[in-house]
């Protein structure tokens, strides 16, 4: 396996058009490296100039000691995995697998021992003699990574590889895939649109916009110190909350005024807020840190706004309540089942301030004040 770099990677469609911006990246030898964003953010063009489908535009692209910009893709040492499985339909499960090696020139004993080692290790051993048309959705992803394993490249890259399967298989395949990357060690880049397959996937996370990457980090650390508000939002389901408001100080204390009504400021974030009188500012809280009253698992002095309820889902063991204010037309709390709020009751719902977020209202919504200790 092999370290990876991109240094100010750059991709640029009919000479104006950006689509990757100075895209830099360490990744180390045997590394799980989620990207992870939007439709059209760039995750998939980046992978595709790592593999060499794509030319860069500017800037360093480098596997182990090599740089391969100008390496065409079968000398870069690299196997993809593709959304659609791309097999051949008219071979075996065998002969998809052992088609790499073939070309190589790879020995029959040495392919027959690559290949049943892989189907052993993906659990397809059954399998080697029907051809992908006999195959499920979950079976022929399987073909489609034992492809890739036989081949025992440098660097692992997987676009998408389980967005064809239904709920249920995806989410069998992502720990089947989590526990193949511990057990090969693989230096590996994987693509998603998925936050949830991002968050358990990754040892790492990078999270870009419009092709710039706009945080890198652990899955824990991006979920509870987001950089900015569109990290924040798009990391979480549902989604955080986010209130527009303004900083006031009231008998030397400092509160976010929500418009229907004030929260404290918490004490971690004073020091980095109390210079801001009248600033607006946006709070950002995730769902399952609001409360109703019997629900809080926190402190409930002061910390709440009234709001109403316009809406309940039940999700087994929790159930999602859909709230509004006079100034917020969608709040979104994740409570215990057994929580008596009803649609069309106004009731005070609670914060916890020692996990909220505070964000700059300007540019791209920049944090002002994270709470380090969330983290631990």
């Amino acid at each position: 396996m092999a370290r990876v770099q991109l240094e100010h990677v750059d991709k640029i469609y009919d000479g104006a058009f950006k689509v990757v911006h100075d895209f830099n990246l360490d990744i180390a030898d045997g590394e799980f490296i989620v990207l992870v964003g939007p439709s059209g953010c760039g995750k998939s063009t980046t992978l595709r100039m790592v593999a060499g489908l794509e030319d860069i535009s500017a800037g360093t692209i480098k596997i182990g000691e090599r740089i391969v910009n100008d390496v065409t893709p079968k000398d870069r040492d690299i196997a993809m995995v593709f959304q659609n499985y791309a097999l051949y339909p008219h071979m075996t499960v065998f002969a998809n697998m052992a088609f790499a090696l073939q070309l190589r020139g790879v020995s029959k004993a040495e392919i027959e021992k690559k290949v049943n080692r892989a189907a052993d290790v993906l659990g397809i051993r059954g399998l080697l003699d029907r051809r992908p048309k006999a195959l499920s959705g979950g079976q022929r992803q399987r073909v489609a990574l034992g492809r890739a394993i036989v081949r025992e490249p440098q660097c692992f890259l997987f676009d998408e590889p389980l967005s064809n399967l239904d709920a249920k298989l995806r989410v069998e395949m992502r720990a089947e895939l989590k526990q193949l990357h511990v057990d090969l060690g693989a230096t590996t880049i994987y693509v998603t649109h998925d936050q949830e397959e991002a968050m358990t996937l990754g040892d790492r996370v990078v999270v870009m916009r419009d092709g710039v990457v706009q945080q890198v980090g652990s899955a824990t650390e991006i979920y509870h110190a987001p950089q900015n508000s569109f990290v924040a939002g798009f990391l979480g389901s549902p989604p955080m909350n986010f209130l527009r408001g303004e900083l006031v100080e009231e008998g030397g204390e400092l509160y976010f005024d929500e418009g229907s009504g004030k929260l404290p400021v918490p004490g971690w974030a004073r020091g980095t807020l109390k210079d801001q009188n009248h600033r607006s500012v946006v709070l950002g809280v995730r769902p399952e840190l609001l409360a109703d009253k019997e629900g809080a698992r926190f402190a409930t002095n002061g910390n709440s706004l009234q709001m109403n309820v316009q809406l309940t889902q039940p999700l087994g063991e929790r159930m999602n309540a859909y709230l509004s204010t006079d100034n917020h037309d969608k709040v979104v709390a994740q409570l215990h089942a057994f929580s008596a709020l009803r649609p069309g009751q106004s009731v005070p719902i609670y914060f916890d301030m020692d996990r909220v977020h505070f964000f700059s209202t300007e540019g791209d919504g920049k944090a002002i004040a994270l709470n380090s200790a969330a983290l631990h």
